[in-house]
């Protein structure tokens, strides 16, 4: 029964994929906004500046892009060994209870970034992922819930300190996929 309502082909290497990416991006992310050798409070540039904006965009595009198409490939890849279709009425239930979470909150992102509210960014992003991830679970493992609560939490406490949302973004989207990918993958993929 669990094969007909639930997709169960997610692969655990596409988590710690994900993860590794979303660190490569944010060390680059860092690297362009703080200078060197002053850490966390002293900034060689603001995320205001339109060149700084265009930069993170085009990191944050990429570390989409690379998850995605890892996950789809890495996912694919785990359907075929338990010889299982990837495209099937579930998984296009999974991906449409995800988008509306995902889409909203991308379009809320934006408008914060039209807005200039960048310190509140990085909460969003890790808010409206954790309810997607929320809103998912009911078409896979349970452990994808638990995930999503963990990326809630650390968004509303991005909310409060809105300096160091590049800390919740590495924690949420960088170790938080690590050690979820490497306990799904433990669990599920062995």
């Amino acid at each position: 029964m669990e094969r007909s309502t639930k997709f169960i082909s997610l692969s655990g290497l596409s988590g710690i994929m994900a993860g590794i990416y979303a660190l490569i991006g944010a060390f680059i992310g860092y690297k362009l906004v703080y200078d060197e050798s002053l850490g966390l409070d002293h900034r060689g540039h603001y995320v205001n500046e339109p060149v700084i904006q265009q930069q993170l965009f085009i990191i944050a595009i990429a570390v989409l892009l690379f998850s995605i198409l890892t996950g789809i490939w890495l996912t694919i890849r785990q359907a075929r060994k338990k010889g299982e279709r990837f495209w099937n009425p579930v998984s296009k239930r999974l991906l449409v209870t995800l988008s509306i979470p995902l889409f909203t909150g991308g379009v809320f992102i934006l408008i914060l970034l039209f807005r200039g509210q960048h310190g509140m960014i990085a909460s969003a992003c890790l808010i409206f992922y954790g309810l997607s991830l929320i809103a998912g679970s009911q078409f896979t493992f349970s452990d994808v819930k638990w995930l999503g609560f963990c990326e809630i939490i650390l968004g509303l406490a991005a909310a409060l300190f809105p300096g160091y949302g590049i800390i919740f973004w590495v924690i949420g989207f960088g170790l938080l996929h690590i050690l979820y990918g490497s306990i799904m993958h433990f669990k599920y993929n062995q």
